[in-house]
């Protein structure tokens, strides 16, 4: 049995990089909500909290497509 180390490298950096970005999007969604919220509590207008809100959309969107396209990978 060979093992071919230069494809584990590829899948684990590929893997490595992909899961950091996942996390980082999904983070910067939470923290666009949590800020659209503390403006909201602190008597904000409703239109300077919609691009934190669009942004936090969009990231989760971004978020939802990578787990879907790595569902895709593995049933295909």
């Amino acid at each position: 049995m060979k093992i071919d180390w230069a494809a584990l490298a590829t899948v684990f950096g590929v893997s490595l990089v992909v899961t950091v970005a996942l996390v980082g999007f999904f983070s910067l969604g939470v923290v666009s909500l949590a800020r659209k919220a503390g403006t909201a509590l602190s008597g904000g207008s409703g239109s300077s909290t919609a691009p934190a809100r669009t942004g936090a959309y969009a990231c989760f969107a971004l978020c939802a497509a990578a787990v879907a396209y790595g569902i895709y990978l593995i049933v295909a």
